[in-house]
């Protein structure tokens, strides 16, 4: 019977073999529950039930040092907020005072018969919300021709037409508002929009004349959204993300993706930007020649865009600062490693303090930072530099550190400049609608109506994040816009409009 003779090399070959498969499957293991999580797991963000307790554990640990009335003011305290926000609000707070009434009397069959026997002593009142659906109408502009009694040299006289949204068009500003708001805010595709036109009203719009409709609309708005952009620039702090989306390309025979940019400042607005691609040449319109703080997630467009030859002079004027959200999302994803649950929780600190600040807007936000949330950031960076000789760079683990100390100086930033906020989340927020939206209408029709949908959706979103209702801002521009000088449009964009309502409220 043959065996074969083990060598003290053969044996050493074959435990590096054994300790280089276990690594392997013990990464896989790891990518298999991240998976998992992510596949069944909460889509959301929040702490697991572990890292709760431990959040609950310090807490304890707090009140417990606390003084016995300290507590039980507080203690009362949140009981009142409690107790207050478990109240539902009343009709009159939940509806608008200013929504018109209209009011039925009902009187019985034999006060209707013989009214002068009878005398009002009470009224017992009862309030409903009602709504009209959706009603066409016909719009019917005359404009008659006159001509002189007593002098028929003279040209017959008529008043000018008005100036049109859409020239030789029946579209309405109302319609062409309508068809908006019903596909930027409540996704509906125009294709859908035909579907209820039709069966519900008898109305026969095509989506191909809605969507010239919509094209129209944009070259128009493309006024206000230069200054928009312009407004951003200015203000010196600007948010950036980017999103995909699918458009039909008449010259390949799939759909490939495109992008959203977006870029948000906050209390100024979102800009959209539609390319092809998520080439770093993309930014060029919007960086170029800009001057302030940048902040992104970790795409390497970004940083390689700045790194070019060219960009020499927006390098050195771009201060760019990186997401925390981003960054702590890498330890999240780490499944059941007690070092970087410790890690998720100092994060989580950092998070309390910026909460902390949003509830104190007084407070000097650099120097509350530096004073609350540098020695969170000195404890974290010191566990980083511990683990990672000691984790695979492979590994989801040690992905996490390396991402998190490449850009520990971009996320350190936000102490010494108030203006940043913590993390992208403000844009990220503002690219929701649009997900929302591209799951309705899959893709773009073409790669040009990538760039209209980018213009209405960079004035709704304004709209939304400055609290603004898009039916009004949209209805006032829409109706103002054939007659706009380029001068004007800058007064149009919607952070200026509503500092004019509210200066003329005044």
């Amino acid at each position: 019977m043959c065996g074969m003779v083990y060598t003290r090399e053969n044996f050493n070959q074959l435990l590096a073999e054994n300790a280089s498969l276990k690594s392997e499957v013990n990464l896989l293991q790891e990518k298999v529950q991240c998976l998992m999580k992510k596949l069944f797991g909460r889509s959301s963000e929040k702490l697991s039930p572990d890292q709760l307790e431990l959040e609950l554990e310090e807490l304890r640990e707090l009140q417990e040092a606390l003084e016995l009335a300290e507590t039980k003011a507080e203690l009362a305290e949140e009981e009142q907020k409690e107790s207050k926000r478990g109240k539902r609000k009343g009709l009159d707070a939940r509806i608008p005072k200013d929504l018109p009434t209209e009011t039925i009397i009902i009187d019985p069959d034999e006060v209707l018969a013989h009214p002068e026997l009878y005398k009002k002593i009470a009224e017992v009142r009862t309030e409903k919300l009602d709504v009209t659906p959706t009603r066409f109408f016909r719009t019917v502009i005359i404009r008659n021709k006159y001509k002189k009694r007593d002098d028929r040299s003279i040209a017959p006289l008529i008043a000018p037409a008005p100036k049109q949204l859409i020239e030789n068009s029946y579209a309405s500003t109302g319609l062409v508002l309508h068809i908006i708001l019903s596909k930027y805010c409540d996704h509906l595709p125009l294709y859908r929009q035909e579907q209820i036109f039709k069966q519900r009203f008898g109305v026969e719009i095509s989506r191909k004349t809605m969507g010239g409709w919509m094209y129209l609309v944009a070259q128009w708005l493309s006024l206000i959204y230069e200054a928009l952009r312009n407004e951003i620039r200015a203000s010196g702090y600007i948010q950036a993300d980017e999103t995909f989306i699918k458009y039909q390309d008449p010259k390949k025979d799939y759909c490939p993706n495109g992008y959203l940019w977006a870029y948000h400042t906050p209390q100024v607005g979102v800009l959209f930007e539609w390319y092809p691609s998520r080439a770093a040449e993309c930014l060029d319109t919007m960086l170029g020649g800009y001057k302030g703080l940048l902040q992104s997630d970790g795409y390497v467009g970004y940083t390689s865009w700045l790194n070019k030859k060219k960009h020499r002079a927006e390098k050195a004027a771009i201060i760019h600062a990186a997401c925390w959200a981003h960054a702590r999302r890498k330890f999240v994803e780490v499944p059941g490693h007690p070092v970087a649950q410790t890690v998720v929780k100092l994060i989580a600190k950092l998070y309390r303090i910026e909460s902390a600040l949003r509830d104190k807007p007084e407070l000097d936000r650099a120097a509350y930072r530096q004073a609350h949330a540098k020695s969170h950031l000195e404890q974290i960076k010191k566990i980083l530099d511990q683990e990672k000789p000691r984790q695979l760079p492979q590994s989801n683990f040690g992905k996490a550190i390396n991402y998190t100390i490449e850009r520990w100086d971009a996320l350190n930033l936000y102490l010494e400049h108030s203006t940043l906020e913590i993390d992208n989340n403000l844009v990220e927020n503002a690219i929701r609608p649009t997900a929302i939206g591209k799951k309705n209408f899959l893709f773009f029709g073409s790669p040009d109506s990538g760039q209209t949908s980018a213009v209405i959706y960079s004035l709704i979103e304004t709209c939304r994040k400055l609290d603004i209702n898009p039916a009004v801002y949209l209805r006032e521009v829409l109706t103002a816009l054939p007659t706009m000088n380029q001068s004007e449009a800058a007064s149009w964009t919607p952070a200026r409009w509503k500092s004019n309502r509210e200066t003329t409220c005044e």
